[in-house]
């Protein structure tokens, strides 16, 4: 890999150039065989294409397989990540299989959105076909982060019955309230930003070299075909059976294997780990749960660090599950979880301090009971402390300015490190914006490992509001570190599926639970709980700016927070894991590098905040196929003081693909705005071929507002 590479690159877990350094990549071309380009047969006549790496022994003694099936481009999206991880595999005696589901890369088809029904079903004939192979012994294990992560815990629901194990990392078992598109019944901002890269995929090329003449009417008709994934999701504002469709935890019983269940604390997927654990286990069924200080990364790439050798943590699981070798997973504690210390907070830690923890039976062996501590006065007190409650106002105001959150980092950070600071900052700013209730200075460390639920009783003066809720660790210096946060549209406080509009004036009960944690607040630091009304950009702001009132006073159910605590921290040994090691992936040249930008404006006349973020992968060439790449874009929001409904969000992306002859370049633009009433998106798709458009396609979706 040439220098510079590792800055251009690297965005999701899916980037070619995921890895960060500090890895040992071990040389096994001489113990595997791959195949370029498989093609897998689907009943109706298509075919999937697939990527194999194969044990040059399993021509004569056949093995397990592994299979990842995601829609990134397995011949030039993620190549080198596939090589780094599926070669690893292929070295310790497992067939890995690397597959684009339909309409992508160069599958045949279209593709239809996420995790439709006939990617699963396609999926369910992949794992057949796999299994019938002459060097397959007929078991199959999943592995996948994000959408191969969704689709691994989709696919093992519908039991086909050559699945024996999944691990999935950074996943959802709720596809409504854990995913990209509504947190909590609010809004996400990367309903826009997801979705405009998911968007810009559906005019990606086919490769000639692997489909042959044919490929640029695959890619014209595939454009033809593009959907507008945002403004579709839009449609599906509340829990309905759009989003229960692919959410496992509709029926976490229909999940019969063993799953390891894998996140890290910076991700925004780090809750399904507990849902995994807690819902599985009580079925019977073995899952275990690691969560490690990453961001949104395969953890041998881990960013924070420490990273782990998580490649053969994972070959431990196939080995148990595939092979039938007691490897020990069975008796691993239910949860490994990093324990993090308290740090100074910054976008980008190239490492966070902490100690690996284990809790052999989760949850029963976590927390014996949550601590209790009550919101009033500015003040956080324990349950049942005495104390002057004549003089404890009965209601706290929380009307905050319409750009706090500004300082909340990414809803999920993808571990690109310092040249894309995605992690919270201080949160004193953000504090200053919202109803903040303080203990006193902590006599002894705490230990807050798990969930905290904080039950709000609560008020608007409008009948659609957010709340906010950040627990943050407090600094002798003023700092405020946030340690978890969980956000609400109130509209939902009883029901997701059927919201109802506020009576103003009128309180509510509303309950957040809150992202998970493991953190030590040390003795002499104070413990914050933090109440907003708004968290923009991460969330769309509500149609009208609101203010809430939260009532403390007897008669009412007050406002408490329910902290996960534990006395012995279960502190496991240092060398837990093995060292970060992969398999030596082929070269990379960069011929311009490109790193990622963030940046706020602030027009004094206008009274309008502008947050901007640009992507630039620069220009490079895999070097083994000889294909120049590259991929931009640019993401902004904007908002004014005061005014919610001014609030507007662009994604621009660019991407080319460059080999000879073939010279492809694709653009897709989406901007949303809104009124009191509607969301308006309008998008573009265009295709060009040797610098001549050659397709071009243009979208103007007016959405109803419901409850959001």
């Amino acid at each position: 890999m040439e220098g510079g590479a590792q800055e251009g690159l690297g965005r999701r877990g899916w980037s070619i150039l995921a890895g960060m350094g500090g890895i040992e990549h071990l040389d096994v071309g001489h113990l595997i065989d791959e195949v370029e380009t498989a093609w897998i047969p689907m009943a109706d006549g298509r075919q999937l294409a697939a990527r194999l790496f194969l044990p040059r022994t399993a021509h004569d003694e056949p093995v397990p397989v592994i299979l990842e099936y995601i829609p990134y481009r397995r011949r030039d999206g993620t190549r080198l990540g596939d090589e780094h991880m599926h070669r690893w595999f292929a070295a310790h005696g497992y067939a890995s299989v690397r597959v684009d589901i339909a309409g992508m890369g160069d599958s045949d088809g279209h593709v239809e959105d996420e995790y439709a029904r006939r990617e699963q079903d396609d999926g369910v004939e992949v794992i057949a076909w796999l299994a019938a192979q002459p060097w397959s012994t007929g078991a199959v294990g999943m592995i996948g982060i994000s959408w191969g992560g969704f689709n691994g815990l989709q696919i093992a629901a519908r039991r086909p019955p050559a699945l024996a194990a999944v691990i999935s990392l950074c996943s959802t078992v709720d596809r409504y309230h854990g995913d990209v598109h509504y947190t909590g019944g609010c809004l996400n901002e990367e309903n826009l930003e997801w979705g405009g890269y998911f968007f810009a995929m559906h005019g990606f090329p086919p490769d000639p070299e692997i489909v042959g003449e044919r490929w640029r009417d695959m890619w014209l008709d595939r454009i033809e075909h593009a959907i507008l994934p945002p403004a579709g999701w839009l449609e599906h504002q509340h829990r309905d059976d759009f989003w229960k469709h692919g959410s496992v935890i509709e029926d976490l019983s229909a999940i019969e294997v063993p799953v390891l269940a894998v996140s890290g604390w910076a991700d925004g997927y780090t809750g399904t780990v507990f849902d995994l654990v807690e819902g599985l286990g009580a079925l019977g069924t073995p899952c275990k749960g690691i969560v490690g200080p990453w961001g949104h990364k395969y953890p041998q790439d881990g960013v924070p660090g420490p990273a782990i050798g998580f490649l053969q943590e994972a070959t431990r699981w196939w080995d148990r599950w595939l092979r039938g070798v007691d490897t020990g997973v069975t008796a691993d504690p239910d949860m490994r979880l990093w324990l993090e210390d308290s740090i100074t907070p910054v976008g980008h830690v190239p490492e966070h301090p902490g100690r690996w923890i284990g809790i052999d039976r989760w949850p029963a062996g976590g927390p014996a009971a949550p601590q209790r501590w009550r919101l009033a006065d500015g003040r956080l007190r324990p349950d049942g402390q005495p104390g002057d409650h004549a003089a404890v106002p009965a209601t706290t105001i929380v009307r905050s300015p319409v750009t706090t959150g500004m300082r909340a980092g990414q809803w999920c950070a993808y571990g690109l490190g310092k040249i894309a600071p995605e992690l919270p900052v201080d949160q004193r700013h953000e504090d200053a914006g919202s109803a903040c209730f303080d203990t006193a200075p902590l006599d002894e460390p705490l230990h807050v490992v798990g969930r905290a639920t904080v039950r709000l009783t609560v008020s608007s003066d409008r009948p659609a509001a957010q709340v906010v809720v950040r627990v943050c660790d407090v600094h002798p210096d003023g700092t405020s570190e946030r340690l978890a946060y969980g956000v609400l549209n109130l509209c939902h406080h009883r029901s997701h599926e059927h919201p109802q509009v506020l009576v103003p004036g009128e309180p509510v009960e509303a309950e957040l639970v809150l992202t998970p944690i493991a953190h030590t607040v040390p003795a002499g630091h104070r413990l914050r709980v933090a109440v907003s009304n708004t968290y923009w950009p991460m969330l769309w702001p509500s149609p009208e700016r609101t203010t809430l009132t939260l009532h403390h006073a007897d008669g009412t159910g007050g406002c408490v927070l329910d902290l996960p605590v534990i006395d012995d921290p279960h502190v496991l040994a240092d060398d837990l894991f093995d060292e970060p090691q992969d398999a030596r992936a082929g070269r990379v040249t960069v011929v311009r590098p490109g790193p990622e930008r963030r940046w706020t404006t602030y027009d004094l006349d206008e009274r309008r905040t502008n947050v901007v973020a640009s992507r630039d992968d620069g220009v490079y060439v895999l070097d083994d196929i000889g294909t120049e790449q590259s991929f931009t874009r640019v993401r902004s929001h904007s908002i004014v003081d005061d005014d919610p409904l001014s609030a507007t969000a662009t994604v621009r992306s660019r991407a080319t693909y460059r080999r000879g002859d073939w010279d492809v370049r694709v653009e897709a633009d989406i901007s949303m705005r809104c009124t009191v009433d509607t969301f308006v998106v309008e998008a573009r798709l265009a295709g060009y071929d040797q610098d001549q458009l050659a397709i071009e396609r243009h979208w103007h979706e007016t959405i109803e507002r419901r409850h959001v």
